[in-house]
């Protein structure tokens, strides 16, 4: 199975920048793309960037020119977030695909000050 763990979050004031970390262990090799979500109460898990095994990134058009998802290898996968704003607080998750069981982190939290 693998195992996932976010890292970075934290208090940041609008217009500054956070590195976001997914650590996968275990087996590894199952994973063909790591996304990145976000979730704040009351709305909808949000897809902010995902990365594919052979490095194929995707952003959406929204979220181009500020965040940016970058890995050498499925095991650490950073999301580099910049010109942070108040509607960016939330709890980021990475998320696995082509895994068995949880495919889930359990999350870390961004909160952007203005």
């Amino acid at each position: 199975q693998v195992q996932l763990v976010e890292s970075g979050g934290g208090l940041v004031q609008a217009g500054g920048s956070l590195r976001l970390s997914c650590a996968a262990s275990g087996d590894t090799t199952c994973i063909s793309v790591t996304n990145w979500y976000r979730q704040a109460p009351g709305k909808e898990r949000e897809l902010v960037a995902a990365i594919t095994r052979g490095g194929t990134t995707h952003v959406p058009h929204s979220l181009k020119g500020r965040f940016t998802i970058s890995g050498d290898n499925a095991k650490m996968v950073s999301l580099q977030m910049n010109n942070l704003k108040a509607e960016d607080t939330a709890v980021y998750l990475c998320n696995v695909v082509g895994c068995p069981g949880n495919s889930w982190g359990q999350g870390t939290q961004v909160t952007v000050s203005t």
